[in-house]
C-alpha cells in the first residue's frame, strides 16, 4: 500500500480513485461520468476487435461486415457490443449534460471543465457519424453524402472542402478510407480529453454537490464509498445493455443499412442516428442552406454560452422552480425535436421544427437570463422582509 502514495505513477492514480474526497451527499445523478468511461473502454476495445476483420473497400466492406457477423468466432456479439453501446454512450452523454445543467455545473469555478465537455461531445458526434458510414449500407452512403454536402454552403470554397473530404467528386473508396483511419483515431484524442476533464475537475473543485453549496466540510474518500456506489451503476448498466444486446439487438439501426449501398438508388428517407436527431432537425426547419447548417452547429456550440447567460447568485435549479420548470419544457421540446427529425420534410413537421428551434434557442439566450435575474430579484425581495 506505501507504493501507492510514493511511486510516481501510482501516486497519480492514488490521488484520483482512492484518496480524492467527494461531497458526501452527492446522489446517483454523479454516477454517469464513471458510466461514460467504462461505455468508452468498451468502444475501444470492441472497436479495435473489429477493426481486425474490416475490409475499408467500398466494394469489401458490406461483406466484411456480414463475414464479422457470420464466419468471426462471437464477431456478432463484439459488433452489437460495438453498436448498441454507441447508442448508450450518447443516451448517458444527454444524461449528463441535463444533470450539468440542472445543478449548474457549468458555473465557476467549473467552466473549463463544462467547456472540455462540450468539446468531447461535438468529438463524440463527429466519431459516430463516421462510424455510421463504415458498414456501407444504403443509409451509411447517402447519409454520409448529405451530411458531408453540407459543407458546400460555405461560400467560395464550400464545394473545394466537400470534394477534399470525398477525395473525389462522390462519395466513392477514397472517402471511406479517410472516414475509417478517423474513426479509429478519434477514440484515443476522446480518451486523451477524457482525462483532461477528469483533472480539470480535479484541480478546480472537485465536484458539486445536489444542494449546490460548498461541499468541504463533510466529504468522504473516493475509495471505497464511491467506488462501490460507481459499480452499483455499472453493472445495471450492463444488465440493461445486455437486454438490448441478446434480445433486440437491432432496434435501434435502420433497416435499409441492411442493404448493400448502391448509388443509383435513393432511400425513400435519409436519417442519422436517433442521438443526432435534434439536430438535423433544426438543420432541416431553416430554408437556407447556410443559415441551417450555421444553427446546427450552434445548437451545441451554445453550451458553452450557459456559463455567462445564467445570471443566478446560486448554483443550480434545486430552489428555483421557475428555472426548473423552463428546464423541463426546454427538455420536452429536445424530445419533439428528436421526433421531428424523423419525419418527412412536409407540412405540419417544418412549421413544428421552425416553433422547436425558436424554442431551443431562446431558451438558452433569453428565458435563462431572464428568469434568473427574476429569481434574483425574488430572492432580495424576500431578504428585505
Amino acid at each position: 500500500m506505501r507504493s501507492l502514495k510514493t511511486h510516481s505513477v501510482f501516486k497519480i492514480i492514488n490521488s484520483y480513485l482512492v484518496d480524492s474526497s467527494q461531497p458526501s451527499n452527492i446522489s446517483y445523478m454523479w454516477n454517469f461520468g464513471s458510466l461514460l468511461a467504462f461505455c468508452l473502454i468498451i468502444q475501444i476495445l470492441t472497436g479495435v476487435t473489429l477493426a481486425m476483420h474490416y475490409n475499408d473497400s467500398v466494394l469489401e466492406a458490406f461483406n466484411s461486415l456480414e463475414h464479422i457477423m457470420r464466419d468471426v468466432n462471437n464477431g456478432w456479439l463484439i459488433r452489437y457490443l460495438h453498436s448498441n453501446t454507441a447508442s448508450a454512450f450518447f443516451f448517458i452523454v444527454y444524461l449528463h449534460i441535463g444533470r450539468g445543467l440542472y445543478y449548474g455545473s457549468y458555473k465557476a469555478p467549473r467552466t473549463l471543465v463544462w467547456t472540455i465537455g462540450t468539446v468531447i461531445f461535438i468529438l463524440m458526434m463527429a466519431t459516430a457519424f463516421l462510424g455510421y458510414v463504415l458498414p456501407y449500407g444504403q443509409m451509411s452512403l447517402w447519409g454520409a453524402t448529405v451530411i458531408t454536402n453540407l459543407m458546400s454552403a460555405i461560400p467560395w470554397v464550400g464545394q473545394n472542402i466537400v470534394e477534399f473530404i470525398w477525395g473525389g467528386f462522390s462519395v466513392n473508396n477514397a472517402t471511406l478510407n479517410r472516414f475509417y483511419s478517423l474513426h479509429f483515431i478519434l477514440p484515443f484524442v476522446l480518451a486523451a480529453l477524457a482525462l483532461m476533464h477528469l483533472v480539470a475537475l480535479h484541480d478546480s473543485a472537485g465536484s458539486g454537490n445536489p444542494l449546490g453549496i460548498t461541499g468541504n466540510h463533510d466529504r468522504l474518500p473516493f475509495a471505497p464509498y464511491f467506488i462501490f456506489k460507481d459499480l452499483i451503476t455499472i453493472f445495471i448498466f450492463i444488465l440493461v445493455l445486455s437486454v438490448f444486446l441478446f434480445f433486440i439487438p437491432n432496434i435501434l439501426g435502420d433497416s435499409e443499412n441492411f442493404v448493400m449501398a448502391n448509388p443509383m438508388q435513393t432511400p425513400p428517407a435519409i436519417v442519422p442516428e436517433w442521438y443526432l436527431l435534434p439536430f438535423y432537425a433544426i438543420l432541416r426547419s431553416i430554408p437556407n442552406k447556410l443559415l441551417g447548417v450555421i444553427a446546427m452547429f450552434s445548437a451545441i456550440l451554445i453550451l458553452l454560452a450557459m456559463p455567462y447567460t445564467d445570471l443566478s447568485r446560486s448554483r443550480g435549479m434545486q430552489f428555483r422552480p421557475l428555472s426548473k420548470a423552463f428546464l423541463l419544457i426546454f427538455v420536452g421540446n429536445f424530445f419533439i425535436l428528436m421526433l421531428l427529425g424523423a419525419k418527412h420534410v412536409e407540412s405540419p413537421f417544418i412549421e413544428f421544427g421552425q416553433i422547436s428551434t425558436v424554442l431551443y434557442f431562446t431558451h438558452y439566450l433569453i428565458i435563462v437570463p431572464l428568469t434568473s435575474l427574476l429569481e434574483n430579484s425574488f430572492i432580495e425581495l424576500k431578504s428585505k422582509n
